[in-house]
C-alpha cells in the first residue's frame, strides 16, 4: 500500500456515500481534489514516538503521518473524478480497503496551498516518497 497519496499517483478507487448523505454532495463534483478525513480502523495500538517510513529516527507522532497516534484519525488529499448517486470516484488513494470515512472537504488551492513551507525532518526525494511502500511497522 502506498503511504501516501504522491505514491498512489494513478490507483483508483471510490467511496460509498450513506444513502442519506447524498444530498451533500451537491456541487463537490466542481472541485478537482478533496480531502478525505478517516479512521485508521486496522490500528490496533497507540504510541508517541514512532519510527516514521521516510525516517530511521524515532520522532514525536505528532510530526509524523503515523496511524499510532491517539485518536486514530487519517487525512487524505485525492482527486476527485466523478459522482455517480452514492458513489465517489477518486484517484490517487491511500487508503486501506474498507476504511471508515470520517468526513469530505473540498480542496482549494486559494486557502490550502502553502508556497514556502518547510517540511521539517523529511529530507526523502519525490521519488523515493512515490516509490515508499507500507511496512508492518504500525500494525
Amino acid at each position: 500500500m502506498p503511504i501516501q497519496p504522491k505514491g498512489a499517483s494513478g490507483i483508483k478507487g471510490y467511496i460509498l456515500i450513506n444513502e442519506k448523505f447524498i444530498e451533500g454532495l451537491q456541487d463537490l463534483e466542481g472541485f478537482s481534489h478533496i480531502y478525505l478525513l478517516y479512521s485508521f480502523h486496522k490500528t490496533t495500538r497507540t504510541e508517541l514516538l514512532v519510527t516514521p517510513f521516510m525516517d530511521n529516527q524515532i520522532r514525536g507522532v505528532f510530526s509524523t503521518r503515523s496511524p499510532l497516534r491517539p485518536n486514530h484519525i487519517g487525512i487524505s488529499v485525492v482527486q476527485l473524478e466523478k459522482i455517480e448517486g452514492n458513489k465517489i470516484i477518486i484517484e490517487d488513494i491511500d487508503i486501506l480497503d474498507g476504511t471508515p470515512l470520517l468526513d469530505i472537504k473540498p480542496y482549494i488551492e486559494k486557502f490550502d496551498a502553502v508556497k514556502e513551507s518547510a517540511s521539517g525532518w523529511l529530507k526523502a526525494s519525490d521519488k523515493t516518497i512515490r516509490k515508499r511502500r507500507s511496512d508492518n511497522r504500525f500494525k
